[in-house]
Protein backbone atom coordinates (compact mmCIF):
# COMPACT_ATOMS: atom_id res chain seq x y z
CA UNK A 1 0.00 0.00 0.00
CA UNK A 2 1.43 3.38 -1.07
CA UNK A 3 1.77 6.34 1.27
CA UNK A 4 1.01 9.60 -0.49
CA UNK A 5 -0.52 12.99 -0.04
CA UNK A 6 0.27 16.00 2.14
CA UNK A 7 -0.87 14.38 5.38
CA UNK A 8 2.55 13.09 6.44
CA UNK A 9 3.76 13.87 9.95
CA UNK A 10 7.15 15.57 10.56
CA UNK A 11 8.50 12.25 11.81
CA UNK A 12 7.41 10.46 8.65
CA UNK A 13 9.01 13.17 6.52
CA UNK A 14 12.23 12.83 8.52
CA UNK A 15 12.16 9.07 8.02
CA UNK A 16 11.78 9.55 4.25
CA UNK A 17 14.69 11.99 4.07
CA UNK A 18 16.95 9.70 6.12
CA UNK A 19 15.94 6.65 4.05
CA UNK A 20 16.75 8.41 0.78
CA UNK A 21 20.05 9.86 1.98
CA UNK A 22 21.27 6.54 3.38
CA UNK A 23 20.28 4.80 0.14
CA UNK A 24 22.28 7.45 -1.74
CA UNK A 25 25.41 6.61 0.29
CA UNK A 26 25.40 9.64 2.59
CA UNK A 27 27.45 9.25 5.77
CA UNK A 28 24.95 10.27 8.42
CA UNK A 29 26.09 10.42 12.06
CA UNK A 30 22.72 9.45 13.50
CA UNK A 31 24.47 8.24 16.66
CA UNK A 32 25.05 11.91 17.57
CA UNK A 33 21.29 12.42 17.99
CA UNK A 34 19.77 12.05 21.46
CA UNK A 35 18.89 8.38 22.17
CA UNK A 36 15.15 9.06 22.36
CA UNK A 37 15.24 10.77 18.96
CA UNK A 38 17.13 7.81 17.46
CA UNK A 39 14.50 5.46 18.88
CA UNK A 40 11.59 7.51 17.49
CA UNK A 41 13.21 7.60 14.05
CA UNK A 42 13.72 3.83 14.03
CA UNK A 43 10.17 3.20 15.25
CA UNK A 44 8.72 5.50 12.57
CA UNK A 45 10.68 3.76 9.81
CA UNK A 46 9.49 0.37 11.09
CA UNK A 47 5.81 1.36 10.58
CA UNK A 48 6.23 2.73 7.05
CA UNK A 49 6.03 0.61 3.93
CA UNK A 50 6.04 2.12 0.43
CA UNK A 51 6.05 5.83 -0.50
CA UNK A 52 5.32 6.94 -4.05
CA UNK A 53 7.91 8.92 -6.00
CA UNK A 54 5.86 12.11 -6.15
CA UNK A 55 5.62 12.19 -2.35
CA UNK A 56 9.36 11.55 -1.99
CA UNK A 57 10.10 14.43 -4.37
CA UNK A 58 7.75 16.73 -2.49
CA UNK A 59 9.31 15.88 0.88
CA UNK A 60 12.84 16.41 -0.47
CA UNK A 61 11.88 19.75 -2.04
CA UNK A 62 10.39 20.88 1.27
CA UNK A 63 13.54 19.72 3.11
CA UNK A 64 15.82 21.61 0.69
CA UNK A 65 13.67 24.76 0.94
CA UNK A 66 13.96 24.65 4.73
CA UNK A 67 17.74 24.23 4.50
CA UNK A 68 18.06 27.24 2.20
CA UNK A 69 16.19 29.40 4.71
CA UNK A 70 18.65 28.55 7.47
CA UNK A 71 21.14 31.35 8.09
CA UNK A 72 23.25 29.88 10.87
CA UNK A 73 22.98 27.06 13.40
CA UNK A 74 24.41 26.74 16.88
CA UNK A 75 25.49 23.72 18.94
CA UNK A 76 22.77 22.50 21.26
CA UNK A 77 25.12 21.62 24.12
CA UNK A 78 28.03 23.13 26.01
CA UNK A 79 30.27 20.33 24.70
CA UNK A 80 29.35 21.22 21.12
CA UNK A 81 29.93 24.91 21.79
CA UNK A 82 33.36 24.24 23.32
CA UNK A 83 34.33 21.96 20.43
CA UNK A 84 33.32 24.72 18.00
CA UNK A 85 35.17 27.49 19.84
CA UNK A 86 38.26 25.28 20.20
CA UNK A 87 41.44 27.27 20.81
CA UNK A 88 39.58 30.60 20.94
CA UNK A 89 38.97 30.01 24.66
CA UNK A 90 41.66 29.68 27.29
CA UNK A 91 42.25 26.16 28.71
CA UNK A 92 41.13 27.37 32.16
CA UNK A 93 37.82 28.65 30.81
CA UNK A 94 37.22 25.49 28.79
CA UNK A 95 37.92 23.24 31.79
CA UNK A 96 35.70 25.30 34.08
CA UNK A 97 32.78 25.24 31.63
CA UNK A 98 33.12 21.49 31.02
CA UNK A 99 33.21 20.87 34.77
CA UNK A 100 30.12 23.01 35.36
CA UNK A 101 28.25 21.29 32.52
CA UNK A 102 29.16 17.83 33.76
CA UNK A 103 28.16 18.61 37.35
CA UNK A 104 24.76 19.99 36.37
CA UNK A 105 24.07 17.05 34.09
CA UNK A 106 24.32 18.83 30.71
CA UNK A 107 27.78 17.60 29.75
CA UNK A 108 29.87 14.47 29.63
CA UNK A 109 32.58 14.39 32.35
CA UNK A 110 34.68 12.11 30.15
CA UNK A 111 35.15 14.88 27.57
CA UNK A 112 37.06 16.91 30.13
CA UNK A 113 39.03 13.87 31.32
CA UNK A 114 40.05 12.95 27.76
CA UNK A 115 41.30 16.50 27.18
CA UNK A 116 43.86 16.30 30.00
CA UNK A 117 47.56 15.92 29.08
CA UNK A 118 49.00 12.38 29.45
CA UNK A 119 51.28 13.23 32.43
CA UNK A 120 48.27 14.44 34.41
CA UNK A 121 46.23 11.37 33.47
CA UNK A 122 49.17 9.19 34.54
CA UNK A 123 49.28 10.98 37.90
CA UNK A 124 45.54 10.33 38.25
CA UNK A 125 46.09 6.64 37.46
CA UNK A 126 48.67 6.39 40.25
CA UNK A 127 46.49 8.14 42.85
CA UNK A 128 43.25 6.25 42.18
CA UNK A 129 42.31 2.64 42.80
CA UNK A 130 43.47 0.22 40.10
CA UNK A 131 39.87 -0.53 39.11
CA UNK A 132 39.10 3.19 38.63
CA UNK A 133 42.27 3.68 36.59
CA UNK A 134 41.27 0.68 34.46
CA UNK A 135 37.86 2.24 33.75
CA UNK A 136 39.50 5.54 32.85
CA UNK A 137 41.97 3.98 30.39
CA UNK A 138 39.17 1.88 28.88
CA UNK A 139 37.10 5.02 28.32
CA UNK A 140 39.91 7.13 26.82
CA UNK A 141 40.66 7.13 23.06
CA UNK A 142 43.25 4.47 22.24
CA UNK A 143 45.95 6.98 21.22
CA UNK A 144 45.65 8.92 24.49
CA UNK A 145 45.38 5.76 26.62
CA UNK A 146 48.57 4.42 25.00
CA UNK A 147 50.46 7.61 25.89
CA UNK A 148 49.29 7.39 29.49
CA UNK A 149 50.07 3.67 29.77
CA UNK A 150 53.64 4.30 28.60
CA UNK A 151 54.18 6.65 31.56
CA UNK A 152 53.17 4.09 34.20
CA UNK A 153 55.44 1.72 36.10
CA UNK A 154 55.37 -1.81 34.60
CA UNK A 155 53.89 -3.30 37.78
CA UNK A 156 51.05 -0.80 37.95
CA UNK A 157 50.48 -1.11 34.22
CA UNK A 158 50.14 -4.88 34.56
CA UNK A 159 47.56 -4.58 37.36
CA UNK A 160 45.57 -2.00 35.43
CA UNK A 161 45.64 -4.13 32.27
CA UNK A 162 44.26 -7.08 34.23
CA UNK A 163 41.50 -4.92 35.74
CA UNK A 164 40.55 -3.61 32.28
CA UNK A 165 39.30 -7.08 31.37
CA UNK A 166 36.52 -6.59 33.91
CA UNK A 167 35.26 -3.16 32.77
CA UNK A 168 33.01 -4.30 29.94
CA UNK A 169 29.85 -4.69 32.03
CA UNK A 170 29.75 -1.17 33.50
CA UNK A 171 26.45 0.57 32.78
CA UNK A 172 26.11 4.21 31.71
CA UNK A 173 24.97 5.65 35.09
CA UNK A 174 27.89 4.03 36.91
CA UNK A 175 30.29 5.22 34.22
CA UNK A 176 29.03 8.76 34.65
CA UNK A 177 29.44 8.60 38.44
CA UNK A 178 33.02 7.40 38.01
CA UNK A 179 33.68 10.25 35.59
CA UNK A 180 32.31 12.82 38.05
CA UNK A 181 34.42 11.35 40.86
CA UNK A 182 37.52 11.58 38.67
CA UNK A 183 36.72 15.21 37.89
CA UNK A 184 36.79 16.01 41.60
CA UNK A 185 40.10 14.12 41.88
CA UNK A 186 41.46 16.13 38.94
CA UNK A 187 40.75 19.38 40.76
CA UNK A 188 42.84 18.11 43.69
CA UNK A 189 45.87 17.51 41.47
CA UNK A 190 48.52 20.25 41.12
CA UNK A 191 47.63 22.39 38.11
CA UNK A 192 50.72 23.44 36.12
CA UNK A 193 50.89 27.12 35.27
CA UNK A 194 52.32 26.22 31.86
CA UNK A 195 50.48 23.54 29.90
CA UNK A 196 53.35 21.88 28.04
CA UNK A 197 56.19 20.12 29.82
CA UNK A 198 59.66 21.66 29.25
CA UNK A 199 60.88 18.64 27.26
CA UNK A 200 57.81 18.69 25.01
CA UNK A 201 57.99 22.44 24.54
CA UNK A 202 61.69 22.50 23.61
CA UNK A 203 61.20 19.46 21.36
CA UNK A 204 58.31 21.17 19.56
CA UNK A 205 60.38 24.33 19.09
CA UNK A 206 63.30 22.38 17.63
CA UNK A 207 61.14 20.23 15.35
CA UNK A 208 60.89 22.92 12.70
CA UNK A 209 64.00 24.94 13.53
CA UNK A 210 66.77 25.03 10.90
CA UNK A 211 69.10 22.05 11.25
CA UNK A 212 72.06 24.25 12.17
CA UNK A 213 70.07 25.91 14.96
CA UNK A 214 68.80 22.57 16.23
CA UNK A 215 72.28 21.03 16.29
CA UNK A 216 73.72 24.09 18.03
CA UNK A 217 71.01 24.11 20.73
CA UNK A 218 71.37 20.38 21.38
CA UNK A 219 75.15 20.65 21.59
CA UNK A 220 74.79 23.40 24.19
CA UNK A 221 72.23 21.37 26.15
CA UNK A 222 74.62 18.40 26.12
CA UNK A 223 77.18 20.52 27.94
CA UNK A 224 74.76 22.13 30.40
CA UNK A 225 72.35 19.25 31.16
CA UNK A 226 73.03 15.98 29.33
CA UNK A 227 70.00 14.23 30.83
CA UNK A 228 67.62 16.97 29.69
CA UNK A 229 69.29 17.01 26.26
CA UNK A 230 68.69 13.27 25.91
CA UNK A 231 65.00 13.65 26.72
CA UNK A 232 64.66 16.50 24.23
CA UNK A 233 66.25 14.37 21.50
CA UNK A 234 63.59 11.70 22.13
CA UNK A 235 60.84 14.34 21.89
CA UNK A 236 62.09 15.70 18.57
CA UNK A 237 60.54 14.33 15.41
CA UNK A 238 62.20 15.40 12.16
CA UNK A 239 62.74 13.99 8.68
CA UNK A 240 65.74 12.01 9.93
CA UNK A 241 63.58 10.34 12.63
CA UNK A 242 61.03 8.95 10.16
CA UNK A 243 62.66 5.48 9.77
CA UNK A 244 62.58 4.97 13.57
CA UNK A 245 59.11 6.41 14.21
CA UNK A 246 56.95 5.33 11.25
CA UNK A 247 55.64 1.82 10.68
CA UNK A 248 56.74 0.77 7.15
CA UNK A 249 53.14 -0.27 6.44
CA UNK A 250 52.06 3.37 6.87
CA UNK A 251 54.45 4.78 4.25
CA UNK A 252 51.95 4.70 1.33
CA UNK A 253 49.28 6.40 3.46
CA UNK A 254 51.66 9.16 4.51
CA UNK A 255 52.94 9.86 1.01
CA UNK A 256 49.40 10.02 -0.37
CA UNK A 257 48.73 12.96 1.97
CA UNK A 258 51.66 15.03 0.66
CA UNK A 259 52.09 16.59 -2.76
CA UNK A 260 54.39 14.37 -4.85
CA UNK A 261 56.59 17.32 -5.82
CA UNK A 262 57.16 18.18 -2.15
CA UNK A 263 58.17 14.59 -1.38
CA UNK A 264 60.53 14.53 -4.36
CA UNK A 265 62.20 17.78 -3.24
CA UNK A 266 62.66 16.44 0.28
CA UNK A 267 64.19 13.22 -1.04
CA UNK A 268 66.38 14.92 -3.64
CA UNK A 269 67.80 17.29 -1.01
CA UNK A 270 68.51 14.64 1.63
CA UNK A 271 72.14 14.51 2.67
CA UNK A 272 74.04 12.97 5.58
CA UNK A 273 71.74 11.72 8.35
CA UNK A 274 68.69 12.53 6.23
CA UNK A 275 69.65 10.19 3.38
CA UNK A 276 68.52 7.04 5.21
CA UNK A 277 64.93 8.35 5.19
CA UNK A 278 64.91 8.30 1.39
CA UNK A 279 65.76 4.59 1.24
CA UNK A 280 63.22 3.88 3.99
CA UNK A 281 60.37 5.65 2.21
CA UNK A 282 61.16 4.12 -1.19
CA UNK A 283 61.30 0.65 0.36
CA UNK A 284 57.67 1.01 1.41
CA UNK A 285 56.47 1.62 -2.16
CA UNK A 286 55.92 -0.71 -5.07
CA UNK A 287 58.95 -1.13 -7.33
CA UNK A 288 57.20 0.73 -10.15
CA UNK A 289 56.23 3.69 -7.97
CA UNK A 290 59.67 3.80 -6.31
CA UNK A 291 61.36 3.90 -9.72
CA UNK A 292 59.00 6.68 -10.81
CA UNK A 293 59.96 8.73 -7.76
CA UNK A 294 63.67 8.19 -8.42
CA UNK A 295 63.17 9.52 -11.95
CA UNK A 296 61.32 12.57 -10.61
CA UNK A 297 64.11 13.21 -8.11
CA UNK A 298 66.69 13.03 -10.86
CA UNK A 299 64.65 15.45 -12.95
CA UNK A 300 64.73 18.08 -10.21
CA UNK A 301 68.49 18.39 -10.39
CA UNK A 302 70.21 20.23 -7.53
CA UNK A 303 67.74 21.20 -4.78
CA UNK A 304 68.80 24.04 -2.48
CA UNK A 305 69.22 23.31 1.20
CA UNK A 306 66.38 25.68 2.14
CA UNK A 307 63.93 24.20 -0.38
CA UNK A 308 64.79 20.69 0.78
CA UNK A 309 64.38 21.60 4.44
CA UNK A 310 61.02 23.30 3.78
CA UNK A 311 59.85 20.18 1.93
CA UNK A 312 61.02 17.89 4.75
CA UNK A 313 59.20 20.03 7.30
CA UNK A 314 56.01 19.85 5.24
CA UNK A 315 56.17 16.04 5.25
CA UNK A 316 56.82 16.02 9.00
CA UNK A 317 53.94 18.46 9.58
CA UNK A 318 51.61 16.16 7.63
CA UNK A 319 52.66 13.19 9.77
CA UNK A 320 52.05 15.21 12.93
CA UNK A 321 48.62 16.23 11.64
CA UNK A 322 47.73 12.60 10.88
CA UNK A 323 48.89 11.60 14.35
CA UNK A 324 46.80 14.33 16.01
CA UNK A 325 43.74 13.22 14.02
CA UNK A 326 44.20 9.61 15.12
CA UNK A 327 44.93 8.48 11.55
CA UNK A 328 48.46 7.38 12.40
CA UNK A 329 50.34 6.10 15.45
CA UNK A 330 54.02 6.89 15.79
CA UNK A 331 56.46 4.31 17.10
CA UNK A 332 57.56 5.14 20.63
CA UNK A 333 61.27 4.83 21.41
CA UNK A 334 61.76 3.38 24.88
CA UNK A 335 64.48 4.47 27.27
CA UNK A 336 66.71 1.49 26.49
CA UNK A 337 66.37 2.18 22.76
CA UNK A 338 63.82 -0.59 22.47
CA UNK A 339 60.96 0.19 20.14
CA UNK A 340 57.29 -0.40 20.85
CA UNK A 341 54.31 0.44 18.75
CA UNK A 342 51.15 1.87 20.23
CA UNK A 343 48.25 -0.41 19.34
CA UNK A 344 45.69 1.20 17.06
CA UNK A 345 41.99 0.83 17.45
Amino acid sequence: MFMAGPGLTPRQKAAIVVRLMVADGADMALSSLPPDMQALLAQEMATMQVVDRATCDAVLNEFCDNLERVGVTFPRSIDGALDFLGSHLSPDTTNRLRRMAALNGSGDPWDRIAALPPPQLAALSRSEAVEIAAVMLSRLPVARASEVFALLDPGLGRRIALAMSQTGGIEAPALRRIGLALMHAIDALPQPAIDAQPVEKVGALLNFAPATTRDSVLAGLDQDDAEFAGKVRKAIFTWANIPRRIDPRDIPRVLREVDATVVSKAMAGSRGDNAATVDFLLSGLSSRLAESMREEMAGLGRVSGKDAEDAMNEVVATIRRMEAAGELFLIVEAEEDEITIATAQ
